[in-house]
């Protein structure tokens, strides 16, 4: 959020005294070279709620402790000519091997140990948490911003609410979240739910990032066209608002921020690029730690040598393919859901519970044509006046659900202990069609992955207007 709202030459004073600053880097040794090319900085949002007031959190539906740990992970490169941003998002369950570290609350001295990288803050806070980072990516990390809930909130509210648009309705009861199709104008709290649900992508955390991207790529436009940055007044507000909470490294200094205001300046919502780490498995088992995200090493080590040569990662050998993912073109509905386990892994059974001829046929056709396993030819239910498309399902299989639930967003869900992984499709009066799905990794299609591609997608942010 700070680098989406910049700072000015009449600020850097107020700034210098108004950040909270933390040594992120003290006693880092074996770290990547700087190149030099740009700067690097790593953007953390902290699941830390304790300067929100009780209602806040009743309202944002924040229920709970604090994790200790890391929510979002963005990488952030701004080119050495200040003309492009590039916003990389790391999945939070990014399987890693944390180097030996004292933890920061015991005080034990730990070996290196296998983790998810949003661990590495609870185990070591943000020394090891870029530690953890530069490891996994070989590039050197510049600059350390840190924000959590109460500062993302007020800033969106002092922006005045941020617009985003959807092609779909986004509905998730866990975090408060929803939204009708088309666009809408977020609130603080809004903006918090929107960016955080977890249960409205098929459970992907994927689906979650690429709204996180979304939303960065409506901030940078209301910003730029409502004139926030070239406005000292404007500017004031929102960063007085921002420093409030954000913490940043001692380095941080007034050179620096006259450069990103400069940069920020005369963007544009195509000035900015976005991509995600590409991925090998999304549910990689490791004993001890659970299911996490195996990077694709080959596809990283491409996209990371890009941002260490400072590279634009957008536009380049397809990236803007269609169907490639990252963002899609504003009002396509066809955008696939991102998910977290493959359609091939799913069996399905489809049954029509209204009187329309012929819906379970078509819906089992695009179930197949997705990849699904279906089973069997399709059936009429019992009942023939089923208003809303239930999914019966085993909760041994609740992973695989949230597959089957993505390609029928509206539907309701239906625990059935004891009848294994073959999920029941009863489709409702409420059936229109099949939302289509795909694996998790959207940025590894091998097409684009011969001896002269990248290996990854990126979109610049007029690009990601809507999804």
């Amino acid at each position: 959020m700070l680098l989406a709202s910049g700072v000015g030459h009449v600020l850097v004073n107020r700034l210098e005294g108004g950040l909270d600053r933390i040594n992120a880097f003290g006693g880092l040794t074996e770290r990547p070279e700087s190149t030099g090319n740009g700067l690097n900085f790593l953007v953390v949002g902290v699941d830390d709620r304790h300067e929100l007031s009780e209602r806040q959190r009743d309202r944002y539906r924040l229920g709970g402790a604090s994790c200790d740990c890391t929510d979002t992970l963005m990488l952030v490169h701004v080119s050495e000519d200040r003309d492009r941003l590039s916003v990389i998002s790391v999945p939070r369950d990014s399987y890693v091997e944390l180097p030996p570290h004292t933890d920061g609350r015991t005080k034990e001295r730990h070996r290196a140990v296998p983790a998810k990288i949003n661990s590495a803050y609870a185990h070591g806070g943000p020394n090891l948490t870029v530690r953890a980072v530069e490891q996994m990516t070989d590039v050197h990390v510049d600059h350390y911003l840190e924000v959590d809930f109460a500062s993302f909130v007020k800033t969106v509210d002092v922006l005045g609410g941020v617009t985003v648009c959807t092609v779909r309705p986004l509905q998730d009861e866990y975090s408060g979240l929803d939204l009708p199709a088309g666009t809408s104008v977020l609130k603080g709290g809004e903006a918090l739910s929107y960016v955080r649900a977890r249960h409205v992508d098929g459970g992907s955390d994927f689906g979650r990032m690429h709204r996180q991207q979304r939303f960065i790529a409506a901030v940078i436009e209301k910003a730029t066209s409502t004139g926030v940055l070239s406005s000292p007044v404007q500017l004031g507000k929102v960063t007085s608002t921002l420093l409030a909470s954000v913490r940043a490294d001692r380095n941080f200094g007034s050179a620096e921020m006259v450069a990103l205001a400069e940069a920020m300046r005369g963007f544009t919502s195509s000035s900015s690029e976005f991509v995600s780490v590409p991925v090998a498995d999304p549910n990689h088992s490791v004993e001890g730690v659970g299911s996490t995200v195996l990077w694709n090493r080959r596809k990283a080590d491409r996209l990371f040598e890009a941002v260490r040569q400072d590279e634009p990662l957008a536009g380049q050998d397809g990236a803007k393919d269609e169907g490639a993912g990252g963002g899609g073109t504003t009002g396509r509905r066809t955008e696939p859901t991102l998910v977290d386990v493959p359609p091939a892994q799913v069996h399905v059974q489809v049954q029509n519970g209204t009187s329309r001829p012929g819906i379970a046929g078509q819906a089992d056709q695009d179930l197949r044509e997705a990849g699904f396993r279906t089973s069997g030819p399709p059936r009429n239910a019992d009942r023939r006046d089923v208003e809303q498309t239930v999914i019966a399902y085993d909760p041994r299989w609740d992973r695989s659900v949230q597959t089957v639930s993505a390609a029928f967003p509206q539907s309701e869900l239906r625990e059935d202990p004891g009848r294994g992984p073959l999920m029941e499709v009863t489709l409702g009066k409420d059936f229109a069609d099949v939302h289509p799905v795909r694996a998790a990794d959207p940025f590894a299609a091998e097409k684009h992955d011969d001896d002269h591609g990248k290996g990854f997608e990126a979109v610049t942010g007029d690009e990601v207007a809507c999804g």
